[in-house]
């Protein structure tokens, strides 16, 4: 056992030393203000008992504990926009937590939605969190869940202090950032393999025992509640549902759309050093589901 600490203890520190992070060149994160308080953009959408907003609502924290989970919900739909936040994790025994900033339209197409998800995935001691990216298109109305999912060991401690993550949508991409750092571009190949119907945006902490840490073997031990997960530093821009159709979407790099050369090779220093998996390269999946991966 102590054999097992050491070294996950030395690949969590190889993990976050591997190499220094790039400049992307172009920081999204740094054109945007803010919101000037929580409930500008956000209420309360289950378990307000497990909620406290700052009193300046410059920030949230929402914890789970054996009765209960909590999340937010975004005040307006978007059809497209750049969504962010910063937030610090809970650090120790997590395994089987799941804390989440996403896009979602679950609660108007129960069964047949579309989801943009950034989730955490909670871990044991010694073992780095793992950021999972997902899309989901028109949900599981065929009684069939096809996730898009791509993971990540960050290069640093998200427990540790507040870093940035957002979610940019637009009609033509979906890009994931970290700390202004492209990890991920899903691109529009048809729009059966894109989300084109308004979401929301959430954040939430959940118990996700039967799946989140190595498949469901690391269930949530509560010895260790509550599980703490704080947010600050919101920024939605975009185009809600209401906007008039001339309401361009954010553009994603200096040119507009896409990424610039410096954006992408940022992303590949991302995806060459910690992506851990990929959905499309996961042979043991149907590839006639997913399309995209053959484009």
């Amino acid at each position: 056992m102590a054999l097992l600490l050491l070294f996950s203890s030395i690949l969590l520190f190889i993990l976050q030393c591997s190499s220094a992070q790039p400049s992307p060149g172009y920081y999204l994160s740094s054109r945007f203000k803010p919101l000037p308080g929580f409930y500008h953009g956000y209420n309360t959408l289950w378990g307000p008992q497990h909620q406290t907003v700052s009193a300046d609502q410059s920030s949230v924290a929402i914890w789970l504990d054996r009765s209960s989970g909590s999340g937010f919900k975004s005040n307006r739909p978007f059809r497209s926009g750049y969504f962010a936040a910063s937030i610090k994790l809970q650090p120790g025994d997590t395994a089987g937590v799941n804390t989440a900033f996403y896009l979602s339209n679950n609660q108007v197409h129960p069964g047949f939605h579309d989801e943009v998800d950034i989730e955490f995935l909670g871990t044991t001691p010694g073992r780095p969190y793992k950021l999972q990216t997902n899309v989901y298109v028109k949900g599981s109305g065929d009684g069939q869940v096809i996730g898009r999912e791509m993971k990540f060991h960050l290069w640093f401690d998200p427990a540790a202090d507040f870093h940035h993550y957002a979610i940019l949508w637009n009609p033509n991409e979906i890009i994931f950032f970290v700390d202004d750092i492209p990890i991920r571009r899903y691109p529009r190949r048809s729009g059966d393999t894109f989300p084109l119907r308004p979401m929301w945006v959430y954040g939430t902490i959940w118990d996700a025992s039967s799946w989140a840490t190595d498949n469901g073997k690391h269930r949530v031990d509560y010895r260790h509640e509550p599980f703490v997960a704080r947010f600050t530093r919101f920024v939605v821009r975009g185009c809600s549902a209401y906007a008039p159709p001339g309401c361009r979407p954010v553009p994603s790099s200096p040119s507009g759309f896409g990424l610039s050369k410096q954006q992408l090779a940022a992303m590949a220093w991302a995806q060459r050093n910690y992506m851990v998996y990929d959905y499309c390269r996961d042979h043991r999946r149907d590839r006639s589901l997913t399309p995209e991966c053959g484009a």
